[in-house]
């Protein structure tokens, strides 16, 4: 950091505040820019009444450019909290009410609540059944092959989580009467990456040909397929390959980000990794859910510098259930509207990037002498202060060396002599 401190009253330090604004240096860098090579910046320097009359303007204009951003900023907070409107009223079945009583009224019937929870169970049970036949068959494989190698791991038996009580259940939005509520992992393969390794640029592990995603990765990309670095055999043996089309969870820094695998790809314990039984459930609805419900997630996680939740958290998950068809529907209501708000979002961006370009563009013809305009310049002559700028850089310049002179007298010290050049 360097300080510019004022010395002279011949100098308004606000124009030289913004005239540095535009005196731009690469701050890409670690580079210093020590005071020796700072100091030597060359700024254009009009008569002090030019300075006020150039500040004015500058001023009146960035007036206008401020209450334009801070309204697009303000719209912008608007857009964020219709977005939470239109998810909160798609979980509560608002969104598709009408969808549903044209059905009604068509005698399409709907599937209960009772019958939902049965279809979740009977999927669940029938997913469980088709991995121990597809383990029965790699451990025929294995025999067959002379057991070699580790005989493969048996499927783990499936575990049945406390059931729902009904208060906790009053608790929470009341849902059409064809919805219900029923836990996240009830519906689908839910999964913990795995990265034990540290650090995490280990040759052993990294440089290969299988995709490894990080957490950042997630928030970064709505479908990943632009990947951090890559494991090798080894890593992939200490990992798991997920399959494209996964949908990615974050637990840890921050929670409940949401992303699709774009490819078959590995990632670490930082995520967790779920695939929902596609007979009952859409992947889009349940990532749609934790958009809506990221600040209620994140509430789980303790209060340590290092946020994060665990596997658990997201097993007990409650999500409110309908028919796979009205879940299309949802989708559906939610992107409608949706995509109008990222259309509006990214017209207000480019808005604040031009009034910030302006902003820039004000400053340059300002300390470029080509924001005043003749008449204003004339106007500026009038002023009892007015001298030309030559005339004030030697007033300043004296002023300057007055106060080194008087610097040196207080300090006892002689001026310094310079030496004439030795004729030859």
């Amino acid at each position: 950091m360097k300080i510019l401190v004022p010395t002279s009253k011949l100098v308004n330090m606000k124009f030289v505040f913004n005239c540095i604004q535009v005196n731009q240096v690469r701050n890409d860098t670690h580079k210093r820019y020590w005071i020796s090579v700072y100091a030597k910046k060359k700024i254009l320097l009009p008569p002090l009444a030019e300075q006020r009359a150039i500040l004015e303007k500058t001023e009146e204009l960035f007036s206008d450019l401020d209450n334009g951003i801070a309204n697009f900023k303000k719209a912008q907070e608007q857009l964020k909290i219709y977005r939470q409107a239109v998810l909160k009223k798609a979980f509560e079945g608002e969104l598709t009410k009408e969808w549903r009583e044209k059905r009604a009224l068509s005698g399409i019937e709907m599937p209960t609540a009772e019958e939902l929870l049965k279809q979740i169970k009977q999927e669940r049970q029938n997913h469980y059944n088709q991995q121990i036949e597809d383990w029965k068959k790699a451990v025929k494989d294995w025999e067959k092959n002379g057991s070699a190698g580790k005989k493969p791991l048996k499927p783990k038996k499936l575990t049945e989580l406390s059931k729902l009580k009904d208060e906790a259940i009053a608790e929470l939005p009341e849902l059409p009467s064809k919805w219900v509520y029923d836990y996240l992992a009830y519906a689908g393969e839910l999964g913990r990456g795995k990265s034990k390794h540290r650090p995490r640029n280990d040759k052993k592990l990294f440089g290969g040909e299988y995709p490894f995603f990080q957490t950042g990765d997630v928030k970064a990309q709505k479908v990943l397929k632009h990947f951090t670095q890559t494991y090798n055999e080894v890593g992939l043996k200490q990992s798991k390959l997920w399959k494209k089309g996964t949908l990615c969870i974050t637990i840890a820094a921050n929670i409940a980000e949401t992303g699709f695998l774009g490819i078959d790809a590995c990632f670490p314990d930082s995520i967790v990794g779920y695939n929902p039984y596609e007979k009952i459930v859409d992947a889009r609805y349940i990532d749609y859910f934790f958009q809506s419900a990221k600040n209620k997630i994140s509430a789980f996680a303790p209060a340590t510098a290092q946020k994060n939740i665990n596997l658990t958290t997201l097993e007990n998950l409650v999500i409110p259930f309908c028919s796979l068809q009205e879940q299309n529907q949802i989708v559906q209501e939610i992107e409608s509207r949706l995509s109008v708000c990222d259309k509006m979002e990214q017209s207000i961006t480019e808005s604040i990037e031009k009034a910030e370009a302006l902003r820039q563009s004000f400053l340059k013809k300002a300390f470029e002498g080509k924001l005043l305009s003749q008449a204003e310049i004339e106007f500026c002559k009038k002023e009892t202060d007015y001298e030309p700028a030559s005339e004030l850089l030697k007033k300043i310049q004296a002023e300057k060396l007055a106060k080194e002179e008087a610097l040196r007298q207080a300090q006892g010290k002689k001026k310094p002599t310079v030496k004439k050049k030795s004729k030859k």
